[in-house]
């Protein structure tokens, strides 16, 4: 993954650690060892058996040459990147079923911003559940439509998608477990 500016041993590794971070406590702001942290996060993910959806050319020419992009569309991918807002639907991705909701599809979004107060051109995103003390606000900066197809598409748990937010170094996960609430 060196053509990212990841490195495939240490890179990924301290990656993995911080995404498992992210994931067990939804909402807070972690930071990657590289950056952009799309690309890490989904470096990480991805390996020769995992479907892929991007539309990121630089990511599809690195997966490939590493022989680990196996293309699908986005809603028969496990793991689907994009930036920003995306042209499909969200709510339209695989969750999983009940006897396996961790086949739920996994989304990286690379979005303008991150953070814990308000910034322009952010949506408040108030998340609630396991790993969440009490609750917690966060800005990301995507249109509350997007985020609202996002809670939406995790409100049958256990079945639901996985969200990584990324900016930058920064990521922000949020597990299908959480419950959102857009403001």
């Amino acid at each position: 993954m060196r053509a990212l500016g990841i490195d495939p041993v240490h890179g990924t590794r301290e990656t993995f650690r911080t995404l498992c971070d992210a994931m067990s406590r939804p909402g807070t702001i972690q930071q990657t060892p590289t950056e952009p942290a799309d690309y890490a996060v989904v470096a990480t993910l991805v390996d020769h058996e995992i479907k892929t959806h991007t539309s990121d050319g630089t990511l599809q020419k690195a997966l490939s040459e590493q022989g680990r992009l196996q293309d699908a569309q986005p809603e028969d991918a496990d793991i689907v990147h994009t930036h920003g807002a995306p042209s499909w639907d969200v709510g339209k991705l695989d969750r999983g079923s009940l006897v396996e909701p961790s086949d739920g599809a996994t989304v990286v979004y690379r979005v303008e911003s991150v953070s814990n107060s308000t910034t322009e051109g952010s949506t408040s995103v108030t998340l609630s559940g396991p790993g969440v003390p009490d609750a917690t606000t966060v800005h990301i900066g995507l249109p509350a439509a997007e985020l609202d197809s996002i809670r939406q598409a995790q409100s049958t748990y256990p079945r639901g998608i996985d969200v990584v937010f990324t900016v930058g170094d920064q990521i922000v996960a949020v597990p299908r477990s959480v419950s959102l609430e857009v403001a």
